[in-house]
């Protein structure tokens, strides 16, 4: 039968209408069904980072739709910079690379250093399993035991690299508090710092976070081995109601809003990302899975057998503390940048 003009003429409109239209995108579930995941972590293994991340992929991917496997690579370099660097230039754009962050490294590009690649704001964050809360600590022979022996009297600490909590922390304490503490850098990343401790080539660690201690060295709090001389948090720890918050030692207005500023890299705590250009829904199905695991009866238990403190951030929120970072007045940010990088990121 020969077609009609009008009828051959709707025929191709219709197809050209078609064509026209963008295609469909592939659903989230078929597209994460068979796929591996890389979960970049950006210090060195069996540090509390690490324990962290690999507690939660064990869980995660239950939670994400086409359950994909998922493996973790450790990426300790410059203090997480390099992970975050991966992540952010030479990672996947297609929601198959996450990274389990260094809580400060979101905050690197902020103070000036020149090795961060990255603009921090334009990751697509899914969330954070705990808050970084640091402390200062000597080892029990040491004769001192508290935060203003520590004004008085010189304290040699084990720190990792320039970028690390475990050099920053003391060196801004220094500046801030009045503190004595020498820090001898270069120690490895994880587990190095704890064992110069144990071997007594230091007096301690000043930076390490509370839930790192309690997950690889729990002996240290049970067998009450160390002298813990400060906090540095918004809030103080439950578990360390009589050790004073540096926040509340800084009494000069001004000091105070850098050390708050300063801070803020910790509240984000355990931060994990995509890159950037993920498409809105495999963003959205990992939020859900993150936050999904953070509800998981078994992950919750399992981090609990680990000594692993469980106080998450959603993405969201992660992005407003940035947001807040990156907006705080231009002296604060330099003279926070010079305590958290004073070669200026040379």
């Amino acid at each position: 039968m020969i077609e009609s003009p009008r009828r051959a003429s709707l025929t191709f409109a219709a197809l050209a209408l078609c064509l026209a239209l963008p295609a469909r995108a592939e659903p989230v579930e078929d597209f994460y069904r068979g796929k591996q995941i890389s979960l970049l972590v950006g210090s060195g293994a069996g540090g509390g980072y690490d324990a962290y991340a690999r507690v939660f992929a064990r869980y995660v991917t239950r939670h994400i739709p086409g359950a994909p496997a998922i493996v973790v690579k450790n990426a300790p370099a410059a203090g997480g910079m390099a992970a975050a660097n991966m992540l952010y230039s030479n990672s996947d754009h297609e929601g198959l690379t996450i990274a389990a962050h260094t809580n400060g490294v979101a905050m690197d590009p902020l103070f000036g250093n020149k090795a961060a690649q990255f603009d921090a704001r334009r990751f697509n964050w899914l969330g954070s399993i705990g808050k970084l809360q640091n402390i200062c600590m000597t080892w029990h022979t040491n004769k001192v035991t508290t935060i203003e022996e520590a004004r008085r009297t010189e304290v040699t600490v084990a720190g990792a690299g320039a970028t690390s909590n475990t050099v920053i922390v003391p060196k801004m304490l220094n500046a801030l508090l009045g503190t004595k503490f020498n820090v001898i850098a270069g120690y490895e990343p994880g587990q190095g710092d704890a064992i110069a401790v144990e071997a007594g080539e230091v007096d301690g660690v000043c930076g390490l976070a509370w839930s790192t201690i309690k997950a690889s060295r729990s002996s240290w709090i049970t067998g009450k081995k160390i002298h813990v001389l400060v906090q540095m948090a918004f809030d103080k720890l439950p578990d360390l109601p009589d050790t004073p918050a540096a926040l509340d030692l800084v009494t000069d207005p001004a000091a105070r809003k850098v050390l708050e500023l300063i801070l803020i890299r910790q509240e984000m705590g355990r931060p994990y990302a995509l890159p950037p250009g993920v498409p809105a829904d495999r963003v959205g199905a990992l939020r859900r899975a993150f936050d999904g695991t953070m509800k998981d009866p078994e992950f919750i238990a399992d981090a609990a057998r680990a000594q692993l403190d469980i106080d998450p951030l959603s993405g969201e929120r992660i992005a407003e503390l940035l947001a807040r970072a990156y907006d705080a007045p231009k002296d604060v940010v330099a003279r926070a940048a010079e305590l958290v990088d004073p070669a200026g990121g040379k």
